[in-house]
């Protein structure tokens, strides 16, 4: 993965995921609602990384929008390396957008990329809620890496 890691330097989670052999399908690769997996999962580490699930508090994050765009076809055995970070200028009020890679080990490159809109929500009011001060710090931390 060494030649690869430029490809995801900057981004704050970087998670790898064994490709299981039940995740294929009937034209015998990855089916393409496991990407969408694989993105909720590295969607959900950074969240976990910056205590932004919303157990603690009322106000946590909540999807407004996936998106994936396909690559190359993946197969088992593998294991699937999962980038994740804020989209450049993508921050507002209300949330930010996610940027994904996923990147195959045995292929030795970006299989798919994905996209992830994300709103703060306050799961007691049901209604959408400005990013916590801390979230907005830590993806400004992001962004001047």
């Amino acid at each position: 993965m060494d030649q690869l890691s430029e490809l995801y330097k900057g981004y704050p989670s970087v998670i790898d995921i064994p490709v299981a052999w039940g995740e294929m399908d009937a034209a015998q690769h990855l089916n393409n609602v496991v990407y969408i997996r694989y993105i909720e999962s590295g969607r959900v580490a950074l969240f976990r990384d910056w205590d932004f699930l919303g157990f603690d508090s009322s106000v946590g994050p909540i999807l407004s929008e996936v998106r994936c765009r396909y690559k190359a076809p993946v197969t088992y055995p593998d294991t699937i390396r999962v980038a994740t970070g804020v989209v450049n200028g993508s921050i507002h009020q209300y949330g930010f957008e996610l940027h994904h890679l996923l990147i195959s080990y045995q292929k030795q490159r970006i299989v798919a990329e994905g996209y992830s809109g994300v709103i703060s929500y306050d799961y007691t009011a049901l209604q959408k809620a400005p990013l916590p001060e801390r979230i907005v710090l830590k993806i400004n931390e992001q962004l001047q890496q």
